[in-house]
């Protein structure tokens, strides 16, 4: 017997993490192609500077990890080398120039920590919900300093950073929140840690700054689920069969008005999509 649809029923919450909101702000299309298409359009080759960003941080999570005693810069260098990811490179040579620069980020940044600062959490997954969203992601470093909880995030790009990339980053003040409300303490204050650079860019929230982004971050949920409800409807009306293992690789071709609720969103991050090649609109772009 069908169930009637019952009404004033809570919406479900939608579960996200900061880079699933962010992907949505960047461009509804590159959204549909990571998060809803399956099977999803194969993705481009790998990007170097992705390779040493995860070594980066894998090194200096394994450097935690390790005995007081042996974390030491030489340490920090050891962890790099043994766990290089020399994936997008042009060559081995580019790649070994690369892991030569990379370690001497982590042994200049580990020679500026004290090693005896045990982290309340390196790599540390945080979740929180409200009424409308269950978010959760990973914090590279959560520090405890005085009373207060402390967000650190790594950041190996080029490009210096500014005090309003701290205030204005969604993922860490939803960091800050979460951290705040699983530790059971106040957490406020968020830090970019520029290893090229050596420098620290740091924000401290207030409750109704944290507030504003928990705010942003359901508005931008709501958005995306109305768009996944479309896409959703949408499956259930394609027509299902036997698929050849060819079929299997290539996603369904979707419908114009599919399209219109994941538009492209062009601009200079089409350069560094990993579907480009399936976006015609990020080509030209």
């Amino acid at each position: 017997m069908d169930q009637l649809p019952l009404e004033g029923m809570p919406r479900r919450l939608y579960s996200c993490t900061p880079s699933r909101l962010n992907t949505w702000l960047d461009c509804p299309r590159r959204y549909r192609f990571t998060y809803l298409d399956r099977p999803a359009p194969q993705k481009g080759p790998p990007w170097a500077h992705n390779s040493v960003g995860v070594s980066v941080h894998n090194a200096l999570a394994g450097w935690w990890r390790e005995p007081y005693e042996r974390r030491t810069p030489v340490m920090a260098g050891v962890l790099l080398n043994n766990g290089w990811i020399g994936e997008g490179f042009r060559d081995a040579a580019q790649s070994a120039v690369w892991r030569e620069r990379a370690r001497e980020m982590v042994m200049g940044y580990a020679a500026s920590l004290d090693p005896s600062d045990e982290p309340v959490g390196v790599e540390r997954t945080v979740a929180t919900r409200t009424s409308v969203i269950a978010v959760s992601g990973r914090v590279d470093r959560l520090d405890r300093r005085g009373d207060e909880l402390v967000v650190v995030d790594y950041k190996t790009g080029r490009r210096p950073l500014t005090e309003d990339d701290a205030r204005s980053s969604l993922a860490l003040a939803v960091y800050a929140v979460a951290s705040s409300r699983m530790m059971r303490r106040p957490c406020h204050r968020v830090e970019l840690h520029h290893l090229p650079t050596g420098s620290i860019v740091e924000w401290e929230h207030s409750e109704e700054s944290l507030a504003r982004h928990i705010g942003r971050a359901e508005a931008i949920a709501v958005e995306a689920s109305e768009a996944d409800e479309a896409y959703r409807a949408w499956a259930g009306e394609a027509p299902r069969g036997s698929r050849t293992a060819a079929a299997e690789r290539t996603p369904p071709a979707v419908p114009p008005r599919i399209d219109e609720v994941f538009p492209p969103r062009t601009g200079p991050l089409c350069s560094w999509c990993d579907f480009r090649a399936h976006c015609p609109e990020g080509r030209q772009a």
